[in-house]
């Protein structure tokens, strides 16, 4: 295969594409959603098998287990993909919205009309989730879309990517508003980034290695975060039972995401108190404690315990590895989390409201939250419907990237036959 030429191809077609996305009308869009959801339950004992197919390769070229477990698509899983469409259904359709109207002293009106970004490429590796998550957003945000998945989930992405598909047809949109790129070669990848003249932004989601490449080589603009180094800070003034919770489950519920905690921050007045109860539930978790000095003192007898680095404090694990620091106050804390912290999520855990309002204000991050795990950092969990990633950017979009994330903004002008003067 030529890949150049294929992947113009695949360009010319998603902006031809992307102009019919940007008229269709919310019925269209809607119909589409929906057909692709019932689609995806009716398949969804053909999904499980083409996912078979990718995790015994996966296994065989000895793929980590956090990969494993981003690959596996369980029957909750598929459920969640077609909610998920749903939900977007549900959702009011940003495109032609008109706002911030106002009068100009000539007599004009000016206000901004929310419009598709046009085409929005999207690298990623192991989730075949994401196919369906990115098609639905993109559909319903009235942008076209170009996938490459990841060599590992070749099978499920081209088996979601065909019932993608019958859901276009059947609403009489494009089907080339959705591209699965063909080919595993990584090549597609060096021209995706490269070709401006098809494509308006990129979208990865994957590991380290994958968003530092595209960084350095991409022409085109991105949306995205390169770590999830996240903090969970147990103020002096935690509800003990709460903080339990919250600092089990943002490590625990699943370790290869990125919104699992990596870093547990505890204040010097509650750590003796929750520190061995936590190790408790730590411990049967069989997770390795990396803490400092003073939580050590502490969580002497613990059976997996090691002496934290300063490399600790800026290492994203995605592993049953937590790094555990004590701190003095909620300052304290923020100057860590500032200093450390990849500006993902980040959650403190008080009854202190005036606390709670200061790590709100002061914390660096895209998200962050109070009394809450951050593993709900997540469009699905914030009522997005779906998320095409998350970025810690500044610019456009920050955090979860939802329908309004895949838009922007133009000005719009009515006149009455005013010229200037």
């Amino acid at each position: 295969m030529d890949i150049k030429h294929y992947m113009n191809e695949v360009g010319q077609r998603a902006r031809k594409a992307s102009r019919a996305m940007a008229k269709a009308d919310t019925r269209a869009k809607n119909q589409a959603l929906s057909l692709i959801a019932a689609a995806i339950r009716r398949e969804a004992p053909a999904l499980r098998a083409a996912n078979q197919k990718d995790l015994e390769a996966a296994r065989a070229n000895g793929l980590a287990d956090a990969m494993l477990d981003r690959l596996t698509l369980s029957d909750k899983a598929i459920a969640t993909m077609a909610e998920g469409l749903e939900q977007i259904v549900a959702l009011p359709d940003p495109i032609g919205e008109i706002s911030n109207m106002k009068y100009r002293p000539t007599g004009i009106q000016v206000g901004q009309m929310r419009v598709p970004l046009g085409v929005i490429g999207i690298i990623y590796e192991a989730r075949p989730n994401v196919t369906v998550d990115a098609a639905g957003l993109c559909i319903k945000s009235g942008n076209a879309t170009i996938l490459r998945g990841g060599s590992e989930a070749i099978h499920c992405n081209q088996a979601l990517a065909k019932l993608v598909k019958e859901g276009l047809a059947g609403a009489g949109l494009p089907e080339d508003a959705v591209q699965i790129v063909e080919t595993t070669d990584r090549a597609a990848v060096g021209e995706l980034i490269t070709m401006p003249q098809y494509v308006d932004v990129i979208v990865p989601r994957g590991g380290k290695g994958l968003i530092e490449r595209l960084m350095k080589e991409s022409k085109v603009p991105m949306i995205k975060h390169l770590d999830g180094i996240c903090h969970v800070y147990i103020d002096d003034k935690a509800d003990a039972e709460k903080a339990l919770k919250i600092a089990f489950n943002a490590k625990c519920h699943r370790y290869g995401t990125c919104n699992t905690m990596e870093t547990l921050l505890v204040a010097r007045g509650i750590a003796p108190q929750i520190l061995p109860k936590l190790a408790e539930l730590y411990g049967a978790r069989d997770v390795e404690l990396r803490a400092d000095d003073d939580a050590r003192k502490i969580l002497a007898g613990y059976p997996h315990l090691a002496a934290a680095s300063e490399e600790d404090w800026r290492t994203e694990y995605l592993a049953a590895i937590l790094a555990v620091k004590i701190v003095d106050d909620v300052g304290q804390a923020i100057e860590h989390i500032n200093a450390y912290s990849s500006q993902h999520t980040d959650a403190i855990v008080t009854e202190d409201y005036t606390r709670a309002i200061r790590f709100l204000r002061e914390v660096d991050s895209a998200s962050v939250m109070v009394n809450a795990s951050t593993r709900f950092a997540d469009g699905f969990e914030y009522g997005l419907g779906a998320e095409i990633g998350i970025s810690n950017d500044k610019l456009h979009a920050r955090g979860p990237v939802g329908l309004e994330g895949l838009t922007s903004l133009k000005y719009v002008v009515f006149g009455h036959g005013e010229v200037r003067e």
